[in-house]
């Protein structure tokens, strides 16, 4: 009897060649396809994730149904795009991440209109999250950013992006709203919160892995609680009543600028290397380290 075959590196991929749709959309990496985490990294996660917040609200200020469309339609197209590109390109990766931002906040929120509180959905993210990450691990080995090397993985890790935004949205929600602290003392809690990690890592060696998926669910209601500050009117949260449509255009500019800078340093390293090899070395061996 001849032994079976050997699956696949990918079974994703192995799927997609017989499945003509799948094939369409997923292509295999050929180097990380996550940027490398730097402060600018953080800065402009913040910012997209004000930008989403503002966006969304700004838009079901409008109309629910133009909100509900842009957002689908958005975040499909940048999730596309993203899925069919083989390595790390700035704009292509932060653009998906934008529309994340919009479409979980729209997700996030929709469940306030059928009367579920906040903190009810807080913990339903939780373990959303949660479950996410033990799948993850439980099939690949690692939770690492920049092992994200076959498709299988980068659907892991959109997969848990989303889940981190509508947690975050939730869990902002929940401090400034339910138990009333407002939008600037949300942002100063989470803007304090999201230090630990960085602390915990730096002085307790907590693993890098686990530090960085803290702080990045941080970020989440961090910027968002910012955009509600400023676009918010004082009567609604204490907001300095800047418009959420100026938040959200203001943020988009900025955003656009820091992109620009990130797509001229990943020109600059070269045809064909990964800008995030060097992170890659560090979270990549702290991750094997865990298993």
């Amino acid at each position: 009897m001849r032994p079976a075959p050997a699956p696949p590196r990918d079974s994703v991929l192995g799927r997609a060649r017989r499945t003509p749709l799948l094939a369409a959309v997923l292509r295999p990496p050929v180097a990380a396809k996550v940027p490398e985490i730097t402060v600018l990294f953080w800065v402009v996660k913040v910012l997209t994730t004000g930008m989403g917040e503002a966006l969304s609200d700004y838009l079901a200020g409008v109309s629910v149904v133009l909100a509900a469309a842009v957002g689908l339609l958005g975040f499909g197209s940048a999730l596309l795009l993203q899925l069919r590109t083989r390595r790390y390109l700035a704009p292509v990766y932060w653009a998906a991440v934008a529309m994340v931002a919009v479409f979980g906040t729209l997700a996030a929120d929709a469940v306030h209109l059928v009367g579920l509180p906040y903190a009810a959905s807080t913990a339903a993210y939780v373990v959303v999250l949660a479950a996410t990450f033990v799948l993850w691990f439980r099939v690949e080995g690692t939770l690492s950013i920049h092992s994200i090397l076959t498709s299988r993985r980068e659907l892991f890790y959109w997969g848990t992006v989303m889940a981190t935004f509508a947690l975050g949205t939730a869990a902002g929600d929940l401090t400034a709203r339910q138990l009333g602290l407002g939008y600037r003392d949300s942002a100063v809690l989470f803007g304090a919160a999201i230090l630990l990690p960085l602390l915990a890592w730096r002085f307790l060696r907590l693993s890098p892995v686990v530090a960085f998926w803290a702080a990045y669910v941080l970020t989440r209601p961090l910027g968002a609680s910012v955009a509600d500050w400023l676009g918010k009117p004082p009567s609604k949260g204490a907001g300095l009543g800047y418009g959420d449509g100026a938040v959200a255009l203001a943020a988009t500019v900025v955003i656009v600028a820091l992109v620009v800078v990130l797509a001229r340093r990943e020109r600059r390293a070269g045809a064909g290397t990964d800008p995030g090899s060097g992170a890659q070395r560090v979270v990549a061996g702290a991750s094997a380290s865990n298993r």
